[in-house]
């Protein structure tokens, strides 16, 4: 318990208010909430999500996992996922580190490491116990933004540690898959990253099938046994969810917003925009305005 009471320490005296916080290294955020937040969709990247304090839901599709200060949770592909905090108050807020996964520093750890690449049923979002060095790692990582001067020469190898425990831990194998070419992980891997590039554009299931390495059949096969979704309703969620930050955080009207996410017709966008959030545009953003940006937290 001390290590995360030691991470708890140094995620709240470097996060600024509620929500999600960037820090000078790219691949960490921290996040706090002083209340439970609503049920919302986002995109999750490949990352490693540490709880020191509070607890949250997330879910895809049917599935959902609970995870708090005794167990993180590891999403090993980018997803579009639900979540939301469950346990939170002013006095004892959520605080939250979120680590994206590096796959370049992943593969090279993989070449120096070795280990073999065998068969895996594991979840691409699962929740682990609590890792002690795991958490020390971490921590460390965090408290680097104590001296900034410190980060480039340290962060590097704190974030490479980090990787070779996930690597060596039980999701090691899930990993392994997803850094692996021409494993199915993988090639799913590279197809959400054509549409993340232009979801904003139609796409075409061949084109992003070829750029996967994979037949269509395959792809729309494997591609939902992993996201829960189709590659068109990822690409859908991709527009809506940047709609709605168009209109919460830069003030675009329903309109503009939907155009400039691919819509070409503001009904279509209205309907689909609220099968996904519960509620039209305007109506939407209106009541995020009364909530806390924890919300919209990660």
């Amino acid at each position: 318990m001390e290590r995360i009471t030691q991470l708890a320490d140094v995620i709240d005296r470097h996060v600024n208010g509620t929500g999600i916080c960037t820090t000078v290294m790219p691949r960490l955020s921290l996040i706090r909430a002083d209340q439970p937040s609503t049920p919302t969709p986002a995109v999750y990247e490949a990352s490693l999500c540490l709880i020191a304090q509070g607890s949250k839901r997330v879910s895809i599709g049917d599935r959902s996992v609970v995870y708090d200060a005794a167990h993180y949770l590891l999403v090993s592909v980018d997803l579009p996922l639900v979540g939301h905090v469950i346990d939170a108050s002013p006095d004892r807020p959520y605080l939250c580190c979120k680590i994206d996964l590096d796959p370049a520093m992943l593969a090279d750890l993989m070449v120096s490491e070795g280990g073999d690449v065998s068969s895996t049923d594991l979840p691409v979002l699962a929740v682990y116990p609590g890792d002690p060095d795991l958490i020390d790692a971490a921590c460390r990582l965090v408290r680097l933004l104590d001296r900034p001067e410190t980060i480039d020469a340290l962060a590097p190898l704190i974030e490479r540690e980090i990787l070779y425990r996930l690597l060596t831990g039980p999701h090691g194998p899930m990993l392994r898959h997803v850094a692996t070419a021409g494993s199915h992980l993988n090639q799913v891997s590279r197809a959400i990253a054509a549409i993340r590039r232009r979801f904003d554009a139609q796409i075409r299931i061949e084109e992003v099938a070829a750029e996967a390495g994979m037949s269509p059949s395959s792809l729309h096969a494997h591609f939902k046994a992993i996201t829960h979704m189709t590659p068109l309703e990822y690409q859908k969620q991709l527009r809506l969810q940047e709609a709605r930050r168009l209109m919460l955080v830069g003030g675009a009207s329903a309109g503009t917003a939907g155009f400039a996410v691919g819509y070409e017709s503001p009904s279509q966008f209205s309907r689909e925009y609220r099968r996904l959030f519960g509620a039209p545009p305007r109506q939407d953003i209106a009541r995020l305005h009364t909530v806390p940006a924890a919300g919209m937290a990660l």
